[in-house]
């Protein structure tokens, strides 16, 4: 039985996978994108460093989740629409000593996971590592970020390996303040850039642009603290200018979703703000502009997100 189980084949999941295996972790990937899984098979999980070079890790790819039964730890790699799907396959598959690590974005991951699997088979994290998948089984990567996962007595299952492969790991009492911190963040700018077709730097040199990550940004954090969140940062315009300015050549996930005609994540982004928003009595109509905006570019995000 692997180390351990990552659920999904794109870009971050390659990532994680190419750092991991190469440090020794017996790696198996979950997926059902047929590309990516021939690719993994054929050529292992391939990683282009910023310094050019490419790391190829050879790793296990399965599409049923019964090969992996009682896996003992699982990270979860998916895209927010995926994660109803990846709680049902989880079910099967996670031993029941097992413990869900999600690293996704947006908000109601968690949840989803711990309706299917219970609340002590789920732990929350964030990520602010970045990746791009320039095609099946090969991403780039986007510099090194942290992790950031709440303390479960099984988290040293993945906290260990994610160590030793190189990573920058908190483990953190409570994870929903770093969580709330990156919605706001990628809610200022991911929708932004998909609609505009911009990279994340582009924002800071268009007027309209930065009046309305700033006016993204401040909806959400005031959802945030009407749940009682406080937000790892004091002023979230400048965080969000903040993280535009560091990764102004890189291109959101969500744009990068729109360009290749995938589903993307504003229901779990954009969606998620007006949601939370409306269960405080908070107003967030920027927030949900972009919600339906985004969703015109994707038809099958309308579906998805009722």
């Amino acid at each position: 039985m692997s180390d351990i189980l990552i659920v999904g084949t794109g870009a971050l999941a390659t990532l994680f996978a190419a750092r991991l295996a190469s440090n020794g972790v017996d790696v198996t990937l979950l997926g059902t994108w047929k590309n990516g899984m021939d690719a993994l098979k054929r050529d292992g999980a391939r990683l282009l460093l910023a310094d050019g070079r490419e790391l190829a890790s050879p790793v296990r790819v399965v599409d049923d989740p019964r090969e992996v039964e009682n896996a003992r730890m699982a990270l979860v790699l998916v895209k927010s629409w995926q994660t109803a799907r990846v709680a049902e396959q989880l079910s099967v598959c996670l031993a029941p000593d097992g413990l869900a690590v999600t690293l996704q974005n947006g908000l109601g991951n968690r949840e989803i996971l711990s309706a299917a699997l219970g609340q002590a088979r789920v732990a929350l994290g964030v990520t602010t590592t970045g990746a791009t998948l320039l095609g099946p089984g090969l991403a780039r990567s986007g510099g090194d970020g942290s992790i950031s996962i709440e303390t479960h007595p099984l988290i040293g299952l993945l906290e260990n390996p994610l160590r030793g492969a190189g990573f920058r790991v908190d483990i953190l009492p409570d994870a929903r303040t770093l969580v709330w911190g990156k919605l706001v963040i990628n809610a200022a700018i991911n929708p932004l850039t998909a609609l505009l077709g911009v990279p994340n730097g582009e924002l800071l040199k268009r007027p309209g642009a930065r009046m309305l990550m700033g006016r993204l940004a401040g909806e959400a954090t005031r959802v945030a603290v009407a749940h009682g969140v406080a937000l790892p940062f004091s002023n979230p315009i400048s965080a969000a200018e903040d993280v535009a300015r560091r990764t102004a050549s890189n291109r959101s996930s969500m744009f990068q979703d729109v360009k290749r005609g995938a589903p993307t994540e504003i229901d779990a982004i954009s969606g998620a703000v007006v949601r939370a928003g409306q269960e405080k009595g908070v107003r967030a109509p920027i927030n949900w502009a972009m919600w339906q905006l985004v969703r015109t570019l994707y038809p099958a995000d309308a579906k998805q997100s009722g």
